[in-house]
């Protein structure tokens, strides 16, 4: 990792005094005598002097009186015994017991939840672990709403997702890997994968780059997400997955997948990511398989609509109007020449408005934002058209096409900046010009990988499974018959293998 000036100045060979007050003294000097840094002095049967150093709010104080303090002032030590680990052995009644020897460690574990025990006359000190922070509970993802299937979504720390992991696959090959990034935040991240699914290649791929990773700070997935893409360049399509679904974690990685759970976020990160996994939800492998194919072609139906109606419709209108109907066409025309706007100019005002109306929704408080739903819908559309600043057939063609958007919110980013170019480009060009940047962007995509797998697999290049579970949905038993895996997905070697 790239070696930024950190947070604390260690002494010289990291080493702990063997003086318990030198010690307490240099600790509070490095944490700038913070208010939250604690110390609990105790003497023991004996008269030795100790003490317990926590972080305040990260620990359990029950916990702390009842597996620390308590035996420890209780406890018989033999005459000359090893204090530290006559209470690693006999008297600390707590699980994770760690013993440490350096400045470093020991700020490491404290800020992350644990006690440190330490004694006068030795410079080694005990981790217990009694983590007891604040945090919100499991509770349903309102980003990923399932009609069946579990209701659990990811929360904040890092061990309770592994446990929601865990729990669901119960099996020795599902293994956890634990490192720390962010030279000043210390953000600990964890790799989890199938032991005996997993690519061996990609796995050290991606523990390279994530070693690469120069930030002083990592808070949420995406941090990462650029370290992560194959493609260094700026790109609209993203290539590295996310999910706040333990069961759709789960059923990737016994794929192959690789997931990255960051603490503090609950959003994991799944490499490697197809194009084809946006239109892919939990729901379809729960409900039966004619439905569920129906609804996956929905969403690639959706997919258009959202990207190419309003700019399909404003090329037509003005360079093709033979092609629509004569009927619609004469109400179309007699909608326009009430308005005072040139097509184009009309439609990206409407959509401009609508995204406006919408971020604001976002980001208001919930009663206020269904408030700002209300007056945009009827209000300000309805009165622009009675005031016949923009025509019915506008406002209907950018409604539908935003509501489509909705249909895939992985995607949402993605048409929002296509569709307002396609306008401009059809608005332009007509529908040669639609044609021109749909290859374009076409080509940009097919040149995509994701850790070395092509990222509109199984599509291009065409691989054995693509009517598996891509465009349709095949029954369980076909499916459990045709597992397949990302390191032969494609039919070809990934680039690491080359």
């Amino acid at each position: 990792m790239h070696n930024q000036p950190f947070l604390f100045h260690y002494n010289s060979g990291d080493n702990m005094y063997k003086n318990l007050e030198q010690n307490i003294d240099y600790l509070k000097s490095l944490t700038n005598n913070s208010a939250d840094f604690t110390v609990r002095k105790l003497i023991l049967p004996d008269n030795t002097l100790s003490a317990v150093i926590t972080i305040e709010g990260m620990v359990n104080k029950e916990g702390l009186t009842l597996a620390i303090t308590t035996p420890m002032i209780k406890s018989h030590y033999p005459d000359n015994c090893n204090k530290i680990e006559h209470l690693r052995d006999f008297v600390l009644s707590s699980s994770e017991i760690i013993e440490i020897n350096s400045y470093k460690e020991l700020i490491e574990f404290s800020m992350s939840g644990f006690a440190v025990v330490a004694v006068d006359g030795y410079d080694k000190m005990l981790v217990v672990g009694i983590q007891g922070f604040s945090f919100r509970g499991v509770t349903e993802p309102s980003s990923e709403m399932v009609f069946r299937g579990s209701r659990e979504g990811f929360t904040e720390p890092l061990r309770i997702n592994m446990t929601l992991i865990r729990r669901r696959i119960k099996n020795p090959d599902l293994v956890f890997k634990t490192m720390t990034l962010g030279d000043l935040s210390k953000t600990q991240i964890c790799i989890c994968y199938i032991k005996t699914a997993v690519s061996g290649k990609i796995l050290k791929e991606l523990i390279k780059r994530l070693k690469n990773v120069e930030l002083d700070t990592v808070l949420a997935s995406g941090y990462l997400v650029s370290y992560l893409a194959d493609n260094k360049r700026n790109t609209l399509f993203s290539t590295v997955g996310v999910t706040e679904k333990p069961d759709t974690l789960c059923g990737k990685i016994t794929e192959g997948r690789i997931g990255i759970i960051i603490d503090g976020t609950p959003s994991v990160i799944i490499v490697p990511h197809l194009f084809i996994e946006n239109f892919q939800s939990f729901d379809d492998y729960t409900n039966r398989p004619y439905f569920a194919s129906f609804i996956r072609i929905l969403k690639y139906i959706s997919f258009f609509f959202a990207l190419y109606l309003p700019g399909l419709f404003v090329a037509i209108t003005n360079f093709h109007p033979e092609i629509i109907p004569i009927n619609l066409l004469n109400h179309i025309a007699e909608s326009l020449q009430t308005t005072p706007f040139p097509l184009m100019l009309e439609i990206l005002l409407v959509a401009f408005m609508y995204e406006v109306m919408r971020e604001a929704g976002l980001r208001l408080p919930k009663a206020l934002g269904h408030a700002v739903g209300i007056v945009g819908a009827l209000v300000i559309g309805e009165t622009c058209v009675s005031a016949g600043i923009i025509c019915a057939p506008t406002l209907i063609f950018v409604a539908f096409s935003a509501i489509c958007s909705y249909v895939l919110p992985e995607l949402y980013g993605v048409t929002t900046v296509l569709k307002f170019i396609y306008i401009v480009v059809g608005g332009i060009f007509g529908l040669i010009g639609i044609v021109f940047a749909s290859l374009i962007v076409i080509i940009g995509v097919s040149s995509l990988k994701s850790f070395g797998v092509p990222y509109l697999t199984p599509v291009s290049p065409i691989s054995k499974g693509i009517l598996t579970d891509n465009f349709i949905r095949s029954d369980w038993q076909r499916l459990s018959r045709n597992k397949i895996r990302v390191q032969n997905m494609t039919g070809v070697e990934t680039d690491f293998e080359k």
